[in-house]
């Protein structure tokens, strides 16, 4: 099968990051973008979820760990190990 160029632009930075993330997968670059463009053809469409409500979903979950991230520390209890926690829980169980 005959081969054909794709050529695309991006900044320089992003192509060091991609080559040295898939160069540590075991691949290079060029074989990275062939193996999504197969995925793709695949899948019949893009092969990852780019839809707004898992980004707005993820954006909600963030900010409720932030929140009881912050509660934690208002109330002094950030610190707990889990052993401390589990014995929290054990006693809220039995009522105390």
């Amino acid at each position: 099968m005959a081969n054909s160029l794709v050529q695309v632009r991006v900044d320089e930075q992003l192509k060091e990051e991609a080559a040295k993330l898939y160069e540590e997968l075991g691949m290079d670059l060029p074989t990275a973008i062939r193996i999504f463009l197969k995925r793709s053809i695949q899948e019949k469409g893009i092969p990852f979820s780019m839809k707004l409500t898992d980004i707005q979903r993820g954006s909600r979950e963030i900010s409720a760990m932030k929140r009881m991230s912050q509660t934690a520390e208002e109330k002094g209890i950030a610190d707990m190990s889990l052993e401390e926690i589990n014995q929290e829980i054990q006693a809220a169980r039995q009522g105390k």
